[in-house]
């Protein structure tokens, strides 16, 4: 009997062993964080939440196909919805937002914004509502068409916008899709377009001016 468990004492110790190496690779500094009281236990937590060779074929949780569903479909693939991460490329909170990003819409002290999550959920509101408003003309006129095999929504622009920019949507949207655009994780427009396509996303309002205030 003793035997037979230290035999199985070995087996488990070696699948332990190997399957630390099979899931080491995915994993990076991560530190502990108090969710429950919103504080870090370091000012970065580091990732790489964007890229799509480790999330594009993780389902999305539902959460109905209106705003609040399309925000957190985007705060999933951008991060999982972990308000306090910062990717290796400094992109910070639920959203992954740039610090330029952040001060076009008001935001000038990033490590606060970090630690506030009512912040960061205005501040992807306000986002929305400028790129509504800068691509207002090309969101009426691309929405139903048929770019690269991906029927373009209004969701799919805004979403798209979140990721490159109205600026590139623009160019993607007016070149009928020739003028491509990937992140330094290799996601795209044409993907962005694609994965959050189909919500309604008619409660965001077009503000040129949209500023993320609690």
């Amino acid at each position: 009997m003793r035997k037979g468990a230290i035999k199985f004492s070995i087996l488990v110790a070696i699948l332990t062993f190997v399957s630390l190496g099979f899931t080491s690779k995915k994993e990076t500094n991560v530190l502990k964080i108090n969710l429950e009281n919103h504080k870090m236990s370091s000012d970065l937590f580091t990732v790489n939440p964007t890229d799509d060779s480790y999330f594009q074929e993780a389902p999305i949780p539902y959460t109905g196909q209106r705003y609040l569903g399309f925000k957190e479909a985007v705060a999933f693939k951008e991060s999982q919805g972990n308000y306090f991460v910062v990717n290796t490329l400094g992109y910070l909170g639920k959203y992954q937002f740039g610090k330029g990003t952040l001060e076009m819409i008001g935001i000038y002290n990033p490590q606060a914004f970090l630690k506030n999550p009512k912040l960061q959920e205005k501040a992807f509101e306000a986002n929305a509502s400028r790129n509504k408003w800068i691509l207002r003309k090309d969101i009426k006129r691309s929405v139903g068409k048929r770019i690269n095999g991906v029927v373009v929504t209004e969701s799919g622009i805004l979403a798209a916008a979140h990721l490159a920019g109205p600026g590139s949507v623009k160019k993607y949207l007016r070149s009928a899709g020739k003028q491509r655009f990937a992140d330094a994780y290799g996601s795209t427009v044409n993907y962005y377009m694609k994965r959050f396509a189909g919500y309604d996303v008619s409660s965001i309002k077009a503000n040129k001016k949209a500023k993320a205030r609690v």
